[in-house]
């Protein structure tokens, strides 16, 4: 017999409401929509298909009408699911519109056959103003670290600001919060299609429509939030960029199941999946995605700054994991703003050496390449230039490969010419290279390359005109009702940056031994523009008192040892009751996103490098931990 949902939204307030993820990034496939309404009962469907690069990526081609704005995946979600969506009468909440919501919404209205509601959120696309602001006025929006006084723009960031007037925009959108889609669900809504909405604003507007809060109820508002934050990037909490992973058998790690999580009317939140699907939800899993991509200890919103240092995860069954602690204190009076723009060109040139002398043979090469270029007087034209060497070759190698580094020549320009004179330098002095020179013979990495380079800014949360947009069925315009703004506004102190009260001192843990950073401690990284921030735990409450007391700003700096410079800045908080210290490094990402030199342009593998790091460990503290592999 099949189940009755028609009373499904009638009786909301009677219990919590359940709501899945189906994707993380723009990658993630549609039949993971569908896959999250087949597998068991949820009230809502949310969809996060948006970093900080993807609607600069497509800005200029959908302009020129060659991109359709949205994302595909997220249409190509709706199309698989819209059946099942309405039999089970679930509602959908995705910022997949990227920069055309309009234009999905429409895909929408075309696809619906049955008594669906279709409506977008407008309001975040101020591409057009800031590039006037530019062009009449010659100055752009504050940068987003700006009122930081212990921080340096990067360079990079502040030629931008020197020579704004000369800089072509090519998208600018603003962080919108979860006030237009409560209002769109509130007036019957059954899908909901949003552009910039923050990544766990579709969460917030879930469950604020779900149990009729108010915009003042801060705290149910703050635990949600961290709700959104803990699903939005899918399967990082259900075991993907997991530290433990070789914990679990491999086969479980294969095809995960998407995240759940079930907000009850005070807040109170579990993050859970859809059982016999592979993959695992536990307190490591959850700590890892918690600290993922903070920025300290207070997560900033749109609708509500979450105050996170009484974090509590605890276990509350198979696959099922509870967070308390959360408080929440009215928002800041701005949100951000992402600005990108043309920044030039780049190339990327790989070349190889083997084994015998390869310090010499790269030390050579790097002057060659420099030697060319200063006889073209072409070196003080590169913004960036480096001669990144990864790998390290094996004693004794068993094979050429374990016997083999490469180079990865990065060059940044704003004129195509200059790169071109690099190639022509490289191809100059191919003939004249180190013993046992190689390269794979696809160069177009080499090529000039277009790029965008990104530029956080801060914007007026009062200036926003945010709205939900009704299509009716011919996907004509039928309603349109403003957002309208918080009620209160709280300014944002100076984010907080302390060592460990009262440490211990290291010499009262006993005798040490040699171990792996990673043998104690778990850990995820990630960016938030030019900044990595990464986050430590350890397993054990008794390990605790040692790794507050070891893992303090200095030994972040010693840990990354050659990678620091002073002139990043640390900012370090703890949170006690997870046993985890956080650290944000500032500039360590360059302008970030697109227009990152590093390899790791993200900072993802920055725990893991941290993690391989050798350090002294307590004797006493070894015999309980999990050492990897």
């Amino acid at each position: 017999m099949m189940e009755d949902y028609s009373t499904r939204f009638q009786r909301r307030a009677a219990r919590s409401v359940r709501i899945a993820n189906c994707s993380g990034a723009r990658g993630d496939p549609g039949y993971q929509m569908r896959r999250q309404v087949e597998l068991g009962d949820v009230d809502f469907i949310t969809g996060d298909y948006l970093a900080e690069m993807n609607i600069a990526e497509n800005a200029e081609a959908y302009r020129s009408g060659r991109h359709p704005g949205y994302e595909p995946f997220a249409l190509e979600g709706i199309k698989g699911s819209l059946d099942l969506v309405a039999q089970k009468k679930v509602k959908i909440i995705i910022n997949g519109g990227s920069l055309n919501p309009k234009g999905l919404a429409e895909e929408c209205v075309k696809l619906v056959r049955l008594d669906l509601k279709v409506a977008y959120v407008a309001g975040d696309d101020r591409y057009e103003p800031v590039k006037e602001e530019i062009e009449t006025k010659g100055t752009a929006p504050a940068h987003l670290d700006s009122e930081n006084p212990n921080i340096n723009l990067v360079p990079l960031a502040q030629t931008f600001l020197d020579d704004v007037s000369q800089k072509y925009i090519v998208s600018a959108n603003a962080y919108l919060g979860a006030r237009a889609i409560v209002k769109g669900l509130e007036r019957g809504a059954d899908i909901v299609i949003c552009g910039r909405v923050s990544d766990a604003s579709l969460v917030v507007g879930a469950a604020w429509y779900w149990h009729s809060w108010s915009d003042t109820d801060y705290d149910r508002l703050a635990q949600c939030l961290i709700a959104g934050h803990l699903i939005e990037c899918s399967a990082y909490v259900t075991g993907a960029n997991y530290a433990a992973f070789y914990e679990e058998k491999m086969e479980s790690s294969i095809d995960l199941g998407f995240p759940i999580v079930e907000v009850a009317i005070d807040g109170t939140l579990i993050v859970c999946k859809h059982e016999k699907t592979n993959g695992l939800v536990t307190v490591d899993t959850v700590k890892c995605q918690f600290l993922y991509e903070l920025q300290g200890n207070i997560y900033l919103n749109s609708d509500v700054a979450a105050i996170l240092g009484e974090v509590k995860i605890e276990q509350a069954g198979n696959n099922r994991v509870k967070v308390t602690g959360i408080r929440g204190q009215p928002p800041p009076p701005t949100t951000k703003l992402a600005i990108f723009y043309r920044g030039g060109y780049q190339s990327q040139v790989l070349v190889n050496a083997c084994g015998f002398a390869t310090e010499q043979k790269w030390q050579l090469y790097e002057a060659q390449i420099r030697f060319g270029l200063e006889k073209r007087d072409l070196l003080k034209a590169f913004e960036v230039l480096e001669f990144q060497i990864i790998g390290i070759r094996e004693p004794d190698p068993s094979t050429q490969l374990s016997s083999t580094t490469y180079c990865r020549l990065f060059a940044q320009a704003e004129s195509q010419d200059t790169i071109i004179g690099l190639l022509k330098t490289v191809g100059e002095f191919g003939m004249q290279h180190f013993s046992g020179f190689h390269l794979s013979l696809d160069l177009r990495t080499a090529l000039p390359l277009p790029y965008v380079a990104f530029y956080p800014a801060i914007f007026p949360q009062d200036h926003l005109d945010e709205s939900i947009v009704f299509l009716s069925a011919d996907g004509q315009i039928e309603s349109s009702t403003n957002a309208g703004h918080p009620p209160r506004y709280e300014t944002v102190l100076p984010r907080e940056n302390y060592e460990s009260t009262s440490p211990v001192e290291l010499r009262m843990f006993g005798p040490t031994k040699k171990a792996r950073l990673g043998d104690i401690a778990l850990a995820r990284s990630g960016d938030k523009g030019s900044n990595i921030n990464i986050g430590l735990f350890v397993r054990e409450e008794g390990a605790w008192p040692w790794f507050r007391s070891f893992l303090t700003t200095g030994r972040m700096k010693q840990l990354m040892a050659k990678d620091w410079s002073d002139k990043f800045f640390i900012e370090r908080v703890e949170f006690p009751h997870i046993w985890a210290v956080h650290f944000v490094i500032y500039g360590c990402l360059g302008r970030g996103v697109s227009s990152s030199s590093r390899l790791d342009s993200l900072g993802k593998g920055f725990a893991d490098f941290l993690r391989d790091r050798v350090v002294d460990v307590p004797q006493v503290l070894m015999h309980n931990c999990r050492s990897g592999p």
